[in-house]
C-alpha cells in the first residue's frame, strides 16, 4: 500500500528535496505542496493525504495552528511536524495539538523514512536527537516531583523517615518518638504514599538519596 504525503513548507529549495526524496520511494507518494498553513489546511481537504509533513513556521498560520485545525476535521489524518528547533516546547506543543511525529530539518533521508513507516503503522516518532531533551527532561522534572513530595511530608513524618534511613525498626522508632507502633506504621504508610516508593528498601533508598 502506498503512503500518500502532503508537504507543508515555505522554503522552496527545502521542499523541493523533501519531494525529491518521496519519488525515490516506492512505498510512498507525493500528494501535493502546501507554502503556508491556510493553503495546508486547503489542500488537506481537497487531496486526503495519508501523512502532512508540516514545518512549524509559515507564514499566514504557523504548522502548530494548521494541524489543529486540519485534525479537528480529519481525526485520522497523521501529520509530522518539521522543525529547525531540537526544543521540548516545541514537541509538547506539536504533541498537545495532535502530530504523531517530530523531525528536525537537517536529519537524514533515512530517519524520514523512518518516521514516515512509524507513522504509518500508528506509531509517535520524534527525532533521535530529540530524545536527549525529552529524557533529561523527564529526568529533571522526576527530581522536581521526588522533591515536592518530600515537602509534603509533616515534621512528624520526616523524623520517622530519618530513622528508617538509620536502619530502626518501628518498635525503636517508637521508643526513641515516644509513639505507639502501630502510629509508627501509620506514618510509614503514609511516607510511602507520599513519595510513591512501595517496598522499605525503596522508602530507605529515597531516605538516603533525599539525605535524610
Amino acid at each position: 500500500m502506498v503512503t500518500r504525503i502532503l508537504l507543508a513548507d515555505d522554503h522552496e529549495l527545502f521542499i523541493e528535496g523533501l519531494a525529491e526524496l518521496i519519488r525515490k520511494r516506492p512505498d510512498i507518494e507525493l500528494a501535493g505542496q502546501a507554502k503556508d498553513g491556510l493553503k495546508a489546511i486547503e489542500q488537506a481537504e481537497k487531496l486526503k493525504p495519508d501523512i502532512i509533513l508540516m514545518d512549524i513556521s509559515m507564514p499566514d498560520l504557523n504548522g502548530i495552528k494548521a494541524a489543529k485545525q486540519i485534525l479537528a476535521k480529519f481525526p485520522d489524518m497523521k501529520i509530522i511536524m518539521l522543525s529547525m528547533y531540537n526544543s521540548r516546547e516545541l514537541i509538547v506543543e506539536s504533541l498537545r495539538a495532535g502530530a504523531q511525529g517530530y523531525i528536525l530539518k537537517e536529519c537524514s533521508s533515512e530517519e524520514l523514512y523512518e518516521a514516515i513507516r512509524n507513522i504509518t503503522m500508528g506509531n509517535y516518532y520524534i527525532a533521535r536527537s530529540s530524545l536527549a531533551v525529552m529524557v533529561e527532561d523527564y529526568l529533571r522534572l522526576l527530581k522536581a516531583d521526588e522533591r515536592n513530595s518530600a515537602r509534603l511530608l509533616s515534621e512528624r513524618e520526616r523524623e520517622v523517615l530519618k530513622l528508617l534511613a538509620e536502619g530502626k525498626n518501628a518498635k525503636e522508632i517508637a521508643y526513641d518518638l515516644s509513639i505507639s507502633k502501630n502510629t509508627v506504621d501509620v506514618h510509614r504508610r503514609h511516607i510511602m504514599e507520599k513519595t510513591g516508593c512501595s517496598s522499605m528498601a525503596g522508602l530507605v533508598r529515597y531516605a538516603i538519596r533525599e539525605g535524610y
